[in-house]
C-alpha cells in the first residue's frame, strides 16, 4: 500500500509570554497630607459703636483704608457733654467751699465742747456735717469725671487697627448709645485666620493611629493654601487649633490656621481648600493607581508576579491615595512585584516575561504578524 502524497501536519507555535511591567513594593517613609474645605475669617473684629448720643457732625476717615489704634472717626455733637463737665466743675466747686466752712465749724465745736460750753450731740452734729462735705467733694469730683469722659466719648477713635469698611451713618444722623446697627466694621486681615472643615470621623482615625505608633504628628504642622482659581497661596501658615466639640448636623470639626496675608489678598470670607500635612508613616507601601483594579463586588485588587514568573491575583486594603499612588495597608508584602504595565487580559497562573516598569518610558507598539511562506 502506497503511503499517502503530501507533507506531514505540525503543531501550531505556542505564543510567547506576554511581557509585563512591575514595581517592586517596599517601605518608605510618607508624609500623610489631606486637602480640607475652609473659610477665611479676620484675625479681629470690632464693629464701630457710639457711646453717647447726638448728631454726627463729621465722619473723619475714608472708607475702606487702613486705621490705626486710637484714631479718630467721627465726631458728634459735644455742646451738651461741654455743658455737663462746665456744670460738674461748678459743683465741685460748691462741695469744696461747703467742705471749709463745715471744717472750720467742727474745729470751733470741738474747742467749746471740752469747757462744755456747747452740748456734745452739737459737737458730734458738727463732725457728721464735716465728713458730709468731704463726701460731697468725692461725689462731685466723680461726676466731672464722668462728664469728661462722656465729652471724650464724643469723638469716636478706631478700638483696634486694620482695614475700615463702608460708613453705614452719614452726617447729620442721629446715633445712640444703645443702638444695634455699628457706625463701621474694623478687620485685621494680616494674619488671617482659615477655619477648616474636617471629618470627625478622619479625624479619629488619625489619633488612633497617632496613639498606636503608625503615623508621628509633626508639632509644628504647616498648612497650604489652594485658592478659589485653582492657584497656591504663596506663604504658608500654622495650625493653631483644633475646637473641642464636633458639630452634630455636619459631624465635622473645625480646624483654626494662621496665615500671613501682607498684601491683603485674602479677605475674609473666601472659600479656600487648605493642605495639611497630618503626619508621617515611617513604614507605608505604595502601589501606583494604574496597577489597581476593582473586582464585581468593588474590592481593590492587582495582579503580582508569583513564582516561575505566573501571574497571581491579590486583594488589597487602601485606604487613601498619595498623588498617584494608592497607600496599601493590606494585602501585599515588601518585595512584591506588582504588575503596572501589560496586565490586560491576564489570568491568574499565566506566565509573563517581567520587566521593572519604567514611567517615563514609551509604550512599546504591537508587533506585526510576518506572512508564512507558502509551501510549493
Amino acid at each position: 500500500m502506497l503511503a499517502a502524497c503530501g507533507k506531514p501536519a505540525t503543531q501550531p507555535a505556542q505564543p510567547p509570554a506576554p511581557a509585563v511591567g512591575y514595581v517592586t513594593v517596599r517601605e518608605q517613609a510618607v508624609t500623610l497630607t489631606n486637602e480640607l474645605p475652609g473659610r477665611t475669617s479676620a484675625y479681629e473684629t470690632s464693629q464701630v459703636r457710639p457711646q453717647v448720643n447726638g448728631i454726627v457732625e463729621a465722619r473723619l476717615f475714608t472708607e475702606g483704608d487702613m486705621v490705626r489704634q486710637g484714631q479718630p472717626l467721627y465726631r458728634i455733637d459735644a455742646s451738651p457733654y461741654q455743658a455737663q463737665v462746665a456744670n460738674a466743675r461748678a459743683a465741685l466747686a460748691r462741695a469744696k467751699a461747703a467742705i471749709a466752712s463745715s471744717a472750720a465749724l467742727a474745729r470751733r465745736y470741738g474747742e467749746l465742747v471740752k469747757i462744755n460750753a456747747i452740748s456734745k450731740q452739737d459737737y458730734e452734729n458738727s463732725q457728721t456735717s464735716a465728713a458730709q462735705a468731704q463726701a460731697d467733694v468725692a461725689a462731685q469730683q466723680a461726676a466731672l469725671r464722668t462728664a469728661q469722659i462722656d465729652l471724650g466719648r464724643t469723638t469716636v477713635r478706631a478700638p483696634i487697627a486694620g482695614r475700615i469698611g463702608r460708613s453705614v451713618y452719614t452726617t447729620g444722623a442721629l446715633v445712640t448709645a444703645a443702638q444695634t446697627d455699628p457706625l463701621a466694621t474694623i478687620q485685621r486681615l494680616d494674619p488671617i485666620y482659615v477655619d477648616i472643615q474636617q471629618s470627625s470621623a478622619d479625624l479619629l482615625k488619625l489619633r488612633q493611629q497617632i496613639l498606636a505608633g503608625q503615623v508621628a504628628r509633626d508639632g509644628n504642622a504647616r498648612v497650604k493654601l489652594l485658592l478659589e482659581d485653582g492657584t497656591t497661596f504663596g506663604p504658608e501658615g500654622t495650625l493653631r487649633f483644633a475646637d473641642v466639640t464636633v458639630d452634630p448636623t455636619t459631624g465635622t470639626q473645625v480646624i483654626r490656621a494662621l496665615f500671613p496675608n501682607p498684601n491683603g489678598l485674602l479677605l475674609p470670607g473666601m472659600y479656600v481648600r487648605a493642605q495639611l500635612v497630618e503626619g508621617t508613616q515611617a513604614r507605608a507601601m505604595l502601589v501606583p493607581q494604574r496597577a489597581v483594579s476593582r473586582d464585581e463586588r468593588g474590592n481593590a485588587t492587582v495582579m503580582v508576579v508569583g513564582p516561575d514568573n505566573k501571574v497571581a491575583p491579590r486583594s488589597l486594603q487602601t485606604n487613601r491615595t498619595i498623588g498617584d499612588n494608592w497607600l496599601v495597608t493590606g494585602g501585599l508584602r515588601p518585595g512584591d512585584r506588582v504588575i503596572v504595565e501589560g496586565g490586560m487580559n491576564l489570568r491568574p497562573g499565566m506566565p509573563v516575561q517581567p520587566s521593572p516598569w519604567n514611567p517615563n518610558a514609551q509604550p512599546a507598539a504591537p508587533a506585526q504578524a510576518q506572512p508564512q511562506a507558502q509551501g510549493k
